[in-house]
């Protein structure tokens, strides 16, 4: 498997890191050189060597490469942001210092020679090649152009010429091995800093996981302090403060289980609770290596989720054997239904008789309407939001219910502001909750002997929440029935399912909005639905374009 090639973010910060390091060395070393000319200019005058045939400007030129160098030194960090110009000066002042040294102080000239070397190698570390290359044959021809010009003077000889031919073909392999170094040495740090960006992510990943587990993780030592724990561990064992550590004062039982296992190897797989006020949980012990009991994690498994997820199982087993057999009701209800409707229309059939065809027809139509939700529930497709106007949106909905039920004397309206409320939810799904809110409202939220009063509100809430109410002037809801009236066939009417507000809490659920019942002041119920708000998306213009 081929290794991924590094960012261009993690490439340049290892480049920039590189640079950093190499520019200093180059220019400490350059100070040094500097240092050591002078060192030679400023020789003693009772030694003879090496000799100065104008000492003065020897000294001069000395004096003035140290002080370049010194400059540069200082200036190392204003000259990060551009490498290349400031190793380009640093070596046309080396070259131009080693050429002047070999004319005032000849008998160094092997020392100063190979000191250029170093200074033309550290620049090919950070310089492009063909510029490293540029540089390397600048330095070859200054020597060989100053024996070349040396050598009608007395004591030159070929084997100068020879011997800086030689340091020149020297230079052009330091260049060039120098060059692929530098060049193997950044990806290599650009690589190692891309890898300790993956390693401190995938760190922070773990390390998120494991924080939001609903399973409790402790690591103890073998000194049963506690290391880590993540926040389900801290819920379980009752909150403790930061600085207790001790397991076995935060949790007695469980360091007791875990001194058992540790010496025995049997785990108690019986449910305890850690502290006060805080569920149950099963602890089991992990080492980290085989055989090393330095080290342990505790994992808690929290019995009520267990609970739960072995419920949210049951009922789901339960809706599907619920919805196969109301398939199966629906055909002999059917006949049972169209048999009474037939005999309801004998012209020979008691009082009594016709009472109990009637009866029968009602819990037939209980029974279908029964069948109806759980068939809804079981086959229920998934929501297909929309942006919605929801003060036109009521307003049709309020007509269409009107044409399509008789209303008599009982009240219905649509009340929206003069602003629109744009809010994302399926228009099908809504239709449905809103009608089941208002069939409940109609049948129900009616004081005795007084037609309904019911609204359909669309407006926003104070925090510009899009919501929807269905209203009504009726008796309200007790408190200790309001509790219970979203629960699955929970009903107080005699003909009533206890499926209506379940299956419209259910659709607002998924559509990502909230379906929650508020009793109004002064008498009478309000089922309340808060919407999504629209994103600002190019589909949403229109809806935040009027409003």
């Amino acid at each position: 498997m081929s290794t991924p090639a590094p960012s261009a973010t993690a490439t340049a910060r290892a480049n920039q890191a590189t640079a950093r390091h190499e520019l200093f060395f180059f220019n400490y070393f350059r100070l040094g050189q500097a240092a050591v000319y002078t060192a030679l200019a400023f020789r003693p005058e009772h030694m003879a060597w090496p000799a100065l045939p104008d000492p003065v400007l020897a000294r001069g030129m000395a004096l003035a490469y140290l002080f370049a160098a010194l400059v540069m030194v200082a200036r190392t960090r204003t000259m990060l942001h551009r490498p290349v110009l400031a190793v380009s000066i640093g070596l046309v002042l080396d070259i131009a210092a080693a050429v002047l040294a070999l004319i005032l102080m000849h008998d160094v000239r092997m020392g100063v020679a190979m000191m250029l070397a170093v200074n033309i190698a550290t620049g090919a570390l950070l310089l492009p090649l063909r510029l490293s290359m540029f540089f390397a044959a600048v330095a070859t021809l200054a020597m060989l152009g100053h024996s070349l010009f040396d050598v009608d003077q007395p004591g030159s000889s070929d084997r100068e010429l020879v011997e800086y031919g030689l340091f020149g073909a020297a230079y052009f392999a330091c260049a060039s091995l120098c060059y692929v170094l530098g060049r193997n040495i950044r990806a290599t740090e650009a690589l190692a800093e891309q890898r300790g960006i993956d390693l401190a992510n995938l760190s922070q990943v773990n390390e998120l996981i494991i924080r939001r587990l609903k399973t409790g993780v402790l690591l103890v030592d073998e000194g049963n302090r506690i290391h880590q724990l993540n926040e389900s561990a801290w819920m379980l064992m009752g909150n403790p403060a930061a600085d207790q550590r001790d397991l076995g004062s935060l949790a007695p039982e469980l360091s007791r289980r875990l001194y058992h296992w540790r010496t025995s190897g049997k785990l108690d797989e019986s449910a305890t609770m850690l502290a006060d006020g805080t569920p149950e949980v099963v602890p089991r012990f992990s080492r980290l290596a085989p055989n090393d009991d330095s080290h342990v994690l505790i994992f808690l498994d929290d019995t009520s989720l267990v609970s739960r997820r072995a419920e949210e199982l049951t009922l789901s087993s339960l809706g599907r054997l619920s919805a196969s057999i109301a398939h199966e009701i629906r055909n002999p209800l059917a006949a049972i239904h169209y048999s009474a409707q037939l005999l309801a229309e004998s012209t020979e059939l008691a009082d009594t008789d016709v009472r109990m065809v009637e009866i029968i027809n009602n819990h037939c139509v209980r029974l279908n309407e029964i069948i109806e939700n759980i068939l809804q529930l079981s086959r229920r497709e998934r929501s297909r939001p929309e942006t919605l106007d929801l003060g036109r949106w009521v307003h049709d909905f309020v007509s269409e219910y009107r044409q399509g039920n008789d209303l008599g004397a009982d009240i219905l309206r649509a009340v929206s502001g003069s602003e629109p409320v744009a809010a994302v939810a399926d228009p099908q799904h809504l239709q449905q909750v809103i009608w089941n809110l208002v069939q409940n409202a109609l049948r129900y939220g009616r004081m005795p002997s007084e037609p309904a009063r019911v609204m359909v509100v669309a407006r926003h809430s104070e925090a510009g929440v899009p919501i929807l109410e269905v209203i009504d002037r009726g008796p309200g809801i007790a408190p200790k029935v309001a509790a219970q009236i979203f629960e699955p066939f929970f009903t107080t009417h005699e003909y009533g399912t206890g499926l209506g507000l379940y299956l419209a809490r259910q659709m607002t659920e998924a559509n990502q909005a909230a379906l929650e019942y508020v009793r109004v002041a002064g008498g009478g119920s309000c089922f309340r639905i808060s919407l999504t708000p629209p994103a600002r998306t190019p589909a949403a213009a229109p809806v935040a374009a009027r409003a």
